[in-house]
């Protein structure tokens, strides 16, 4: 490799390199910055700004066309300069709740926001993979930094208990992804996606490959939360400090849907009807088990984790078309559900009374009476994400369920209809306490960040209207290339 190949590699990798190399200067700052609070606001503003200049960076510093780096290894098209803009957004908005939080918790140390620019890196490095090596290198530096996270109040035995579950149900997942990659590796003798793609192809490399293929779904499926891989889903939400559960409701699955379409609509693009089925039986277990495990809960964050798990399930209706449609209504669908998610949480996080913070729905009761502002906001997200029209959420389950239905698949737009239907169920319900029920209490003033976001966001699921046909440009764009 010459010297004008590597920099021209790098140039590609420009936004990876601004988040590693910020993240060492960080921590640096932060060792030397005396006292924990004023290290915090120091880290977790330079942080912003770093994350914002990797997103410019992405946009306006790499070259136009993009390419490919390390022979192959690394891939910087439309579909990954789209998700990785909305990865540094995501987690833009992530630390912008975390950050009156973490101050009145006494949580407030330059640690977190380092490990959400390291995960958001590993998120950047996944979106790109077009290499198994490359995907695996994402993939665990994404998770290493949410393993902690997860744990990151560690006086408390829920966060200790949720980062447990996540680190060994997560451990386990890699192991799957792992033997599922060696088998393919031993059947496509590469680990290169294009390589794959040939040998899927061919007779001879398909039944290995189909294998080492659910294995790689499998390990795949518990990144999203996709059922019957969701277990840690609801008990992580609930235990991880609030704005750790925002961050991972956001970004991470955003970049771990990304990835998944990536890799069954490139690789194994031959074996379409082989993986479809795996696809469709993931979707139809998500959105059974999202349903219907929200109609039970008492608690705002396990609600929102089993809605992740049901949004999860739409998605992967509009996968299962394996077209270029089916792969931009996914980016589609979860552009629009994190915009909903991070507004839900600036709510979730304003849920606070002078006893401390609060979890259960009964806590919203009279919030329009109370907050007007934010019961607006919390109705708008609510409604979006429920697909209700004709909010942007309603044009995201529309563009799924109008992928399944042009690749044939009328009858599972059919039961995603139902399902979703059923969701209205337990979104309604919280409405419901916050419009129809008398005030319990009254919520201190919200923290600056979390009421920027949840107004942003509320605004947005109405704003966005006239806009979306630009949005319909950019995921058509960034979807060209995968599927039929």
């Amino acid at each position: 490799m010459t010297a004008q190949t590597l920099l021209a590699d790098l140039r590609l990798l420009t936004p990876e390199l601004i988040l590693a190399l910020g993240a060492m200067a960080l921590l640096m700052a932060g060792v030397y910055r005396k006292g924990d609070l004023p290290a915090f606001k120091l880290v977790n503003t330079l942080s912003l700004v770093l994350l914002a200049v990797a997103g410019a960076a992405a946009l306006y510093l790499v070259p136009g066309e993009g390419g490919e780096a390390f022979t192959g290894a690394f891939v910087l098209d439309p579909f990954a300069l789209y998700a990785k803009t909305a990865v540094f957004v995501a987690a833009i908005a992530a630390l912008l709740l975390a950050d009156k939080y973490l101050e009145v918790e006494r949580l407030a140390r330059f640690e977190f926001p380092v490990l959400v620019v390291l995960a958001s890196l590993g998120m950047s490095v996944m979106v790109s993979a077009d290499d198994l090596m490359t995907l695996y290198l994402g993939l665990e530096l994404q998770s290493l930094s949410l393993y902690i996270l997860a744990a990151f109040n560690r006086d408390s035995l829920r966060a200790s208990e949720a980062g447990l579950k996540y680190f060994v149900l997560g451990a386990l997942s890699s192991g799957l992804l792992l033997y599922g990659a060696s088998l393919i590796y031993g059947f496509a003798g590469s680990t290169s996606f294009e390589a794959i793609a040939v040998a899927a192809a061919s007779e001879s490399g398909s039944v290995g490959l189909l294998f080492g293929m659910v294995f790689l779904l499998a390990g795949l499926a518990f990144k999203v939360s996709a059922a019957p891989f969701h277990m840690w889903t609801p008990d992580v939400y609930e235990g991880a400090p609030t704005p750790v559960t925002a961050f991972f409701a956001t970004a991470p699955k955003l970049a771990a849907m990304a990835l998944l379409a990536r890799v069954v609509s490139d690789p194994f693009a031959p074996m379409v009807e082989e993986w479809r089925q795996v696809v469709i039986v993931l979707a139809i277990l998500s959105m059974a088990f999202g349903a219907f495990g929200a109609l039970m809960q008492t608690n705002i964050k396990r609600l929102m984790g089993y809605s992740s798990i049901g949004n999860v399930g739409y998605a992967l209706v509009g996968l299962s078309a394996g077209t270029a449609i089916g792969v931009w209504s996914v980016l589609l669908y979860m552009t629009l559900y994190v915009i909903g998610v991070a507004g839900a949480f600036g709510v979730i996080l304003s849920m606070r009374r002078s006893e401390g913070m609060v979890e259960r729905i009964e806590d919203l009761a009279g919030l329009s009476q109370t907050r007007p502002g934010m019961s607006w906001a919390m109705t708008a997200v609510l409604f979006s994400i429920g697909g209700m029209p004709f909010l942007v959420g309603f044009f995201a389950k529309l563009f799924v369920f109008y992928a399944a239905v042009e690749a044939g698949l009328v009858w599972l737009a059919v039961v995603g209809v139902l399902f979703s239907t059923v969701s209205i169920a337990y979104y309604l319900k919280v409405i419901k306490v916050m419009w129809f029920d008398e005030p319990t209490g009254e919520f201190m003033p919200a923290p600056a960040g979390a009421a920027l976001v949840s107004r942003v966001a509320g605004l947005a699921t109405v704003a966005l209207l006239p806009f979306v046909a630009v949005l319909f440009t950019r995921v058509i764009q960034a979807g060209a290339g995968f599927g039929g």
